[in-house]
């Protein structure tokens, strides 16, 4: 039986499902790689994987997909690791640089910038980490991910993305969902849940035993704390909201159960 390719992130976030899939019955019928955000969309889009858990901004524009998961990476508050960093107050930026790395963040403090905090920035693309320069006037800097956890503190304002998305929404946020490019048998779907969830399930023994290069209480308070992992029905309408904001999707393959 030819093994399914599998693309998860390698952030800190993702963390609980790389282990409940190397650590479960499904480990035996996939081909596992860890990649960046941006990486795992290319790389569903190309063909090159068969499931990957994509920064949900890239899902409408792939040919076919399927959003196959009862779990998420996902934020009912703030989220800590998706911020814009700024060397003055928010609403007295004139320059934003946008992380590379994915999609969804970006799209979300544009939308945000227009339609809730009412500013007009010139966005520009953050090519590397050294252009973080908190000695620029009035420039902040959209950072995503584990690097976040060495620039808290490092500029004087930061802005959590999650947390404004929610204030102005009402609605949790949905940053990555796992996607399949082709439809996939059932039976292993039922065995890729039951892995995500075996992660979801043991956050504290995979930070005891997998978290190598975090303080394990940060990583703990993090994972449990800051994010949410259920792709519930208040997830699913709100990424049905960011969508049609973001990018005009009307219709949807997300379907919420009443």
């Amino acid at each position: 039986m030819k093994k399914v390719r599998v693309s998860a992130i390698s952030y800190l976030n993702t963390m609980p499902f790389v282990y409940g899939l190397q650590n479960s019955a499904v480990a035996n019928h996939i081909e596992l790689t860890l990649n960046y955000p941006a990486e795992c969309a290319t790389m569903l889009k190309e063909d090159k994987t068969d499931i990957g858990i994509v920064p949900v901004a890239v899902v409408p524009d792939l040919p076919e997909y399927h959003i196959i998961s009862d779990y998420c990476i996902g934020a009912t508050g703030k989220v800590r690791s998706v911020a814009v960093y700024g060397t003055a107050p928010l609403h007295e930026l004139n320059t934003i640089y946008l992380d590379f790395e994915s999609r969804t963040s970006v799209l979300l403090c544009q939308v945000l910038a227009k339609k809730f905090w009412f500013i007009s920035p010139v966005f520009t693309n953050l090519s590397s980490l050294k252009e973080v320069d908190a000695s620029k006037e009035k420039t902040g800097y959209v950072l995503i991910g584990d690097k976040t956890f060495d620039f808290d503190g490092k500029l004087p304002y930061k802005c959590d993305l999650a947390e404004e998305w929610i204030k102005f929404r009402k609605l949790p946020f949905v940053f990555a969902a796992w996607v399949a490019n082709k439809k996939l048998e059932p039976e292993f779907v039922s065995m890729l849940n039951d892995a995500l969830q075996k992660g979801v399930n043991n956050i504290p023994h995979v930070v005891e035993h997998e978290v190598k290069n975090f303080d394990k209480q940060l990583a703990l308070d993090y994972l449990q704390n800051n994010l949410s992992y259920n792709f519930d029905c208040e997830k699913k309408k709100g990424l049905i909201d960011f969508w049609n904001l973001a990018l005009g999707v009307i219709k949807s393959k997300v379907r919420c159960s009443q």
